[in-house]
């Protein structure tokens, strides 16, 4: 192929070393482009290296990230739990210490009543007895008229004490006494008898929260909520407003309406953000895995 390459060569009518150059000139430029070529598929090569370690980082930083996002959600719940727990001892506890504040009351009132009857009982007997009047033919004691002639004996009129309403405050520590002590009927009459004759007072309301409790406890879960709902509409300005409502959510969830409850336990939180019962709804929000506030549509 040389020999045939170099016989055509020789026998081109232009000089042989024109035609050398020609190709020289020509391999050159053949070479020039070859290391072009080689030195921009370098450049791509080193680039793209680059560009996949660069890739590759993000991806385990990103890992990372989701990592330590998940990590310290999980902190957050665990002591979103535990300030929880915590907050529900200490609803419990206060809640037992008005109870028993309540019963002390009812005891000093008892005690006060005692003092009273004794005063009296003590007054009756250092007053003399007032002689009897003298009985008519029929057995009834006649009295003087004022010409000397006996007068017909009124008898005295009828004791009203029996339609009299009871005590309020008695009454109403008498239920919670009864109810911490588990005499649920008995409670509940006398909480009835403070709806029945003070409907307005404030503690008519706490009366009726003590009435959804007694068919909380019961599992009368139905009642309980009709309850909870009466101290919410009628008494919504009442310190058990923010319990009803809580206990209302809980009730709902027992009955398996689990989305009125939790509407209930979001629109506590929403209301009352900074009262114990707020926080045990969160609490309960998170145990079940639902989120606090709704997402956004």
């Amino acid at each position: 192929m040389t020999a045939l390459l170099a016989v055509v060569i020789g026998a081109a009518p232009r000089p042989a070393h024109a035609a050398s150059k020609e190709i020289i000139e020509l391999q050159t430029q053949v070479q020039q482009l070859l290391d072009m070529v080689q030195r921009l598929q370098s450049t791509m090569d080193s680039r793209f290296s680059v560009l996949q370690n660069l890739a590759q980082q993000t991806a385990e930083t990103a890992s990372q990230m989701t990592s330590t996002v998940n990590a310290l959600q999980k902190k957050i719940d665990a002591q979103n739990e535990a300030g929880g727990g915590k907050l529900d001892t200490v609803s419990g506890q206060i809640q037992s210490l008005n109870d028993s504040v309540d019963e002390l009351k009812s005891r000093i009132a008892k005690l006060d009543k005692s003092i009273g009857d004794m005063q009296t009982q003590l007054q009756n007997i250092q007053t003399p007895p007032q002689t009897a009047a003298p009985a008519g033919s029929d057995g009834a004691p006649v009295t003087a008229s004022p010409d000397g002639s006996p007068a017909p004996y009124s008898p005295p009129a009828a004791n009203p004490a029996a339609n009299q309403a009871p005590p309020l405050k008695e009454t109403f520590q008498a239920g919670v006494r009864d109810y911490n002590a588990a005499r649920y009927e008995v409670a509940a009459g006398e909480f009835q008898s403070v709806l029945q004759f003070y409907p307005t007072d404030d503690l008519a309301g706490s009366a009726e929260f003590y009435l959804g409790e007694i068919a909380y406890r019961q599992q009368n879960y139905a009642e309980a909520v009709k309850a909870y709902n009466a101290v919410l509409e009628g008494f919504s300005g009442s310190p058990k407003a923010p319990a009803a409502q809580l206990r209302k959510g809980l009730a709902l969830i027992q009955l398996g309406k689990k989305d009125s409850g939790i509407h209930e336990l979001r629109s506590l939180i929403q209301r009352h953000p900074q009262t114990p019962e707020a926080a045990q709804a969160r609490s309960k929000l998170n145990g079940l895995g639902v989120r606090i506030t709704p997402a956004a549509r």
